[in-house]
């Protein structure tokens, strides 16, 4: 059985996000979506991003590096090393 959990990301301030989600779906992974946008997953296969939107804005950016743990610079280092991987998760 699947069992999704969606909740509201927090802002520095303690305050939930309206707009900016953690889903969790149990097997699959952890997913950052922002409006109705999947930015990244953290999936048993590694680190996701889409390709099109994982840098799509300073409000999205914001909230990815706090899904990622990570500064904009770590992200980009390791989507260049092949770490993270760059796929279209909205199709």
């Amino acid at each position: 059985m699947r069992t999704v959990h969606v909740e509201n990301m927090t802002s520095s301030n303690g305050n939930k996000v309206p707009n900016q989600f953690i889903i969790r779906v149990n097997s699959e992974g952890t997913f950052f979506q922002s409006y109705d946008t999947i930015i990244a997953a953290k999936t048993p296969k590694g680190i996701l991003l889409d390709i099109w939107r994982w840098d799509f804005s300073v409000t999205t950016g914001r909230y990815r590096n706090q899904f990622l743990g990570e500064k904009l610079a770590e992200t980009r280092k390791k989507i260049k090393t092949g770490e993270y991987t760059l796929i279209d998760l909205n199709r």
